[in-house]
């Protein structure tokens, strides 16, 4: 294309994609990252955080969809509820569609939600003025570490696990075993879990490994997201409950919230949560038990 202008997002060390840019809306390092607000031609605005997409104006309701609802719907109760990240706040607009009473949002790097709110207001759609909202601007792990028995969901939306990177020690068993205690007896949890590309299933793999060491209830699933170019994993868990005997929830539960989304359905939750088989046979052979002491970097 002449004089067209590209970004070169590296997502793995053999790989990178040229996004078609438009603007650099906003571009500066905040104590944590660096944080840029871009307008790329296929994909509208977008948010990066070191370079890395973490949300497009044409997709980011498939991604948030996906991570918010399986678990708001299967849980017994929502009354209370943990974001870790999700700075742009459309992880926190999608859980206020449910009947929460207290949603505590723990960001590490409050320049990302100052950005957003100024940048990209679509994504949070008023959120962080909702009464039912605590905004906590702390390391997530500190936050959770300091809380016994009270979170009814907690969702992680944190950035993959890069060496150096403020999420790295958020994946590792120790952590998670943190989360299981901040959670009430009926507790759930879900996680973004990176890539599940078939050339980069390691960490996703070892994610899922890593919970099953702390959780006895472990479902990984998995849906498309067009700006990250692969298809995503997440993990849901559960303290005492298993999912799998709550589906029925879904159904009477959507009808509630379902015409407020645009990705998820009851079609789309069983699809996420049938696996392909060579992700199957990847979680019995190829994953590894995440630690403080040995971290495992997405890239």
């Amino acid at each position: 294309m002449k004089n067209c202008k590209w970004y070169i997002e590296q997502t793995s060390e053999d790989e990178i994609i040229f996004h078609s840019l438009k603007e650099i809306i906003y571009s500066e390092n905040s104590p944590y990252q660096r944080i840029e607000i871009v307008h790329f031609g296929n994909l509208g605005r977008c948010l990066l955080l070191d370079g890395k997409m973490q949300s497009s104006e044409v997709d980011e309701f498939i991604y948030h969809e996906a991570l918010v609802h399986p678990v708001m719907l299967l849980s017994e109760s929502v009354d209370k509820v943990l974001i870790a990240g999700g700075g742009e706040g459309a992880t926190l607009r999608e859980v206020l569609k449910h009947p929460v009473n207290e949603v505590v949002m723990v960001e590490l790097d409050e320049s990302v939600i100052t950005i957003a709110k100024q940048y990209l207001p679509e994504w949070n759609s008023g959120a962080f003025d909702d009464p039912r909202v605590r905004l906590v601007i702390d390391d997530a792990r500190s936050y959770i570490e300091k809380t016994k028995n009270y979170f009814d969901v907690i969702i992680i939306d944190l950035p993959e696990p890069a060496e150096g990177g403020p999420a790295y020690l958020l994946y590792t068993k120790e952590f998670y075993e943190k989360v299981k205690e901040a959670l009430t007896e009926k507790g759930m949890m879900v996680t973004q879990s990176a890539s599940a590309s078939v050339n980069n299933l390691r960490v996703f793999v070892s994610i899922v490994s890593t919970l099953k060491q702390v959780f006895p209830y472990v479902r990984p699933y998995i849906t498309y997201v067009p700006s990250f170019f692969a298809p995503w994993g997440f993990v849901l868990v559960s303290k005492k409950i298993n999912p799998d005997e709550y589906v029925n929830r879904i159904n009477e539960k959507l009808n509630s919230v379902g015409e407020s989304l645009k990705f998820y359905d009851m079609d789309s939750h069983t699809s996420m949560f049938y696996l392909p088989k060579h992700i199957k046979k990847a979680f019995e052979k190829e994953g590894i038990v995440i630690h403080d002491d040995s971290p495992l970097s997405f890239y």
